[in-house]
């Protein structure tokens, strides 16, 4: 069954519904499948197995944050090894996404959407309830597939550290 948190974060000024349980630096990353531009189903850990994956989740490309953060690793890709993907996820539809990218010039970080079934939102516990979008997170899965690195931020309007995140993708290169 799955697990419903109620006091965890807050919209506002009132705690909203998280559903599914957080996961732990040095567990196995959770699996999960989403969508791009044309309704294909992807599954981002196994596309990019032996790679280092930052998975950048994210409520909507349309917001102003989500918007700076998405562009903001964008930039960070471009000067990575290709040892290093990284991912956006939101609960944009895979055609938003793919006119957002094209109009923002994102080309180096690979945008998916949980869209269809809330799968990665669920198993990351950053489904929002209330909104069916994902609470702002940053996760990196190893290249033996843990996860290495896991930053539930605190409040939707909060950017992650990008410096603290590629750092700790390049470490886990080695």
């Amino acid at each position: 069954m799955t697990t419903i948190r109620n006091d965890v974060f807050k919209l506002g000024d009132k705690f909203a519904t998280l559903i599914g349980d957080e996961v732990k630096i040095g567990q196995a990353a959770p699996e999960f499948t989403s969508v791009i531009s044309g309704w294909a189903i992807v599954n981002p850990l196994q596309e990019s197995k032996g790679k280092v994956i930052i998975l950048s989740a994210v409520p909507s490309l349309d917001t102003a944050v989500c918007d700076r953060e998405t562009r903001r690793f964008n930039e960070e890709a471009a000067k990575l090894s290709e040892d290093i993907v990284i991912y956006t996820i939101s609960t944009d539809f895979p055609m938003a996404q793919a006119r957002w990218c094209g109009a923002a010039g994102v080309d180096k970080v690979k945008v998916v959407s949980d869209v269809i079934d809330a799968e990665f939102g669920i198993k990351y516990g950053i489904l929002i309830k209330e909104r069916r979008y994902l609470r702002r997170s940053v996760f990196i899965v190893g290249r033996d597939g843990k996860l290495t690195y896991v930053n539930y931020l605190p409040t939707l309007g909060d950017e992650p550290n990008y410096d603290e995140v590629i750092n700790a993708a390049k470490a886990a290169l080695k």
